[in-house]
């Protein structure tokens, strides 16, 4: 056989063939290594390292992967790979969503990091793809790495295999992938004649610094409703083959059918999805009373988090319930079920809080100090929270991605930070209203640029002088101000929580946990709003909520932090609260009769003056870990001399932003 038609004679193509099958992320990581070793190529250079892969291997089965990527990167909204050539972007986390954003970031031509928390892929749960998802992922040779993709009728596949074949996509376009890699947070870069001397290029030691605050979530809330998550062993027996699956049934339309798994077993539902895919995932939603009479909920509380706590609920009794469910739904046709396991090593089933979504109020904003600038953007779950019986998660993650992607040629071209940041957001307001139905109708012409995905999409719906902080765009404090800002706010709050029962004010982080200083501090100034004396200092996420619920209806105030975030009083999330209660000094200074604490450290915005600096640096968070890991910092790799020009002429010298990872998800 010629070496050229297949794999056995040439080591490449064999290694080739291994990384196409490679079923667990470490081993998708190690062939592709092995595979660039055997070639002699270094994972470095954007799309050039693609190219120079593809030279190397032109045999039939590698060409007809080719074809695809090369069709795909030929779009002239890439304009060759030429389009953001000069721009560095850092992509945090590794799930659908940031994989598939540091895809259309490298075909534009950038130099795209990606880093994970993580070295495995470990989520079962399976995912609902909307028409276009599957074109999309089609056009980037899903089937080539996932043969089972899409086949016939199907129309999902789990987050697992989602990810596995995006992570093979991406290594081949050139994007630089870490695991076991968190980010930490930003540190800004120092003034110019600060006497910094030249940072080493590269990944060097860890320095544990504040995740720097800038996004405001907003709380949607609805009527109770619980959600129950459960994967179970698929060994794709001939029975389990022939079992129907179950798109979506909501008891409005088979009232019938919840009535007799109510009847039969006690278990009250108000819908049931059940799809195939590594295991039998079924997602359900639940009624309070039913999981209470079950036992799987110990005792009713009036707070959803305590509801859901661990240590009220029944592991067993969920066991029992979510296994009864699949079963009685699926007629008890399929055998044996028999719980997969997950992360954790533990049965696969997930109960949570379907109740309250939660969505970032804006889409990105723009960091400057000392004249460097750089754009961070929202994509995946911290951007929109996805419902997930609806199955649009991926479906509005990807769509973001592409929004994320065009912004950053937009950046990349020159645009002013107020006029790509009003029209992020702008596009922002059309995703959480997206669906099938409303999108343009020819898939096939999707491309980044929004217009051919939104319908009758206004670009310009949000205007420049619209934008403004908190959210969209800001001054990033330098770190002299920062520290007399923070000393001065301190001073406030420690003034008008003095005498409080419980309450001893002495920083930003562990004082506030207990949520009897924010309460004091609403107390002081509108005593009407809450009964301190009937806190307990024992219950610190009830006191937090209380208080950020408080202070989003009655003062306007919405909240930077969770109750959870509050409670645990973290470092990282320090300058959040600084952030959030220089807010209730803007609320009270009236009532106080003070001037603010740090006057002006807060810009109103960006100057519209043009940019002395090119656009080349950015982050794209998807999720951000605090947990911990091998911790290594990239010194002076975003921020390079074509950034810093109006600073200096040396390339690694002032004007450096370093960016620090340890781990991520």
């Amino acid at each position: 056989m010629n070496t050229q038609d297949g794999k056995q004679g040439n080591p490449a193509h064999s290694l080739f063939e291994t990384f196409l099958r490679a079923n667990h992320c470490e081993e998708v990581l190690g062939s592709f290594q092995a595979l660039c070793g055997q070639l002699a190529l270094e994972h470095k250079g954007q799309l050039q390292f693609y190219h120079k892969l593809k030279s190397c291997l032109n045999y039939w089965s590698a060409k007809a992967l080719w074809g695809k990527l090369d069709k795909k990167a030929g779009h002239t909204d890439y304009d060759q790979g030429k389009a953001c050539a000069n721009t560095k972007c850092l992509v945090i986390g590794a799930g659908p969503c940031g994989l598939r954003t540091a895809i259309e970031l490298a075909f534009l031509g950038a130099r795209v990091v990606l880093v994970e928390k993580r070295d495995s892929f470990s989520r079962n749960n399976v995912l609902h793809l909307w028409p276009f998802t599957i074109h999309d992922l089609r056009a980037l040779g899903a089937k080539k790495f996932y043969g089972r993709f899409c086949t016939g009728a199907l129309d999902h596949i789990s987050i697992r295999q989602l990810q596995l074949i995006l992570l093979k996509v991406a290594l081949l376009l050139g994007v630089e992938i870490h695991v076991n890699v968190q980010f930490k947070g930003l540190i800004p870069p120092a003034a110019k004649g600060s006497g910094r001397g030249r940072a080493p290029a590269g990944l060097t030691d860890v320095v544990s610094v504040c995740l720097s605050p800038g996004f405001r979530r907003k709380e949607m809330r609805g009527k109770l409703a619980i959600g129950i998550t459960t994967n179970f062993i698929n060994r794709h027996s001939r029975a389990e083959v022939e079992v129907a699956e179950i798109s979506g049934v909501a008891r409005i339309y088979n009232q019938q059918f919840f009535q007799n798994l109510y009847n039969k077993t006690g278990i009250d539902l108000e819908n049931i999805v059940y799809y195939k895919d590594d295991t039998h995932y079924f997602v359900m939603t639940a009624k309070k009373q039913s999981l209470l009479k079950k036992g799987v909920i110990v005792q009713d509380k009036a707070d959803i988090e305590s509801l859901l706590s661990a240590e009220n609920v029944n592991q067993e009794a969920l066991l029992s319930y979510a296994k009864e469910a699949a079963n009685f739904s699926t007629n008890y046709q399929l055998p044996d079920l028999e719980f997969a396991l997950n992360h954790r090593n533990r049965p696969d089933v997930d109960m949570f809080d379907f109740t309250c979504m939660n969505r970032s109020e804006n889409a990105a904003l723009v960091r400057e100090c000392h004249g460097a600038r750089l754009l961070i953007g929202l994509v995946g779950d911290c951007l929109v929270e996805p419902f997930w019986p609806l199955g649009t998660g991926v479906a509005r993650g990807f769509l973001a991605a592409f929004d994320a992607a065009w912004m950053v040629k937009r950046w990349a071209a020159g645009t002013s930070p107020l006029d790509l940041l009003a029209e992020r957001e702008s596009i922002y307001q059309q995703l959480s209203q997206t669906s099938p139905d409303n999108t343009n109708k020819n898939i096939s012409q999707y491309s980044i640029d929004p217009t051919t995905r939104y319908r009758n999409i206004n670009l310009q719906a949000i205007k420049p002088n619209q934008v403004t902080p908190p959210g969209h765009a800001e001054i990033l404090p330098c770190r002299g101000s920062l520290g007399r800002v923070s000393q001065e706010l301190l001073s406030w709050c420690q003034t008008h929580t003095a005498g409080y029962r419980g309450v001893m004010v002495t920083d930003f982080t562990h004082s506030w946990k207990s949520g009897l200083a924010l309460c004091a501090l609403i107390h002081r100034f509108r005593p009407n709003l809450l009964d301190f004396n009937s806190l307990d200092q024992h219950s610190p996420i009830k006191n937090n909520q209380m208080a950020l619920d408080i202070a989003e209806q009655e003062l306007g105030i919405p909240p930077v932090l969770s109750s959870t975030e509050m409670a645990a009083g973290a470092e990282p999330n320090q300058l959040g609260l600084i952030t959030y209660l220089s807010q209730f000094y803007e609320a009270f200074k009236t009532s106080a009769g003070e001037d603010p604490p740090g006057q002006g450290w807060i810009s109103g915005g960006i100057s519209s003056q043009p940019c002395i600096c090119s656009p080349s640096a950015m982050v794209w968070i998807v999720r951000v870990g605090r947990t911990g890991g091998r911790q290594v910092r990239l010194w002076s790799w975003l921020l390079s001399s074509s950034l810093c020009r109006g600073l200096s002429g040396l390339k690694w010298t002032v004007g450096i932003m370093e960016l620090v990872f340890p781990i991520l998800i």
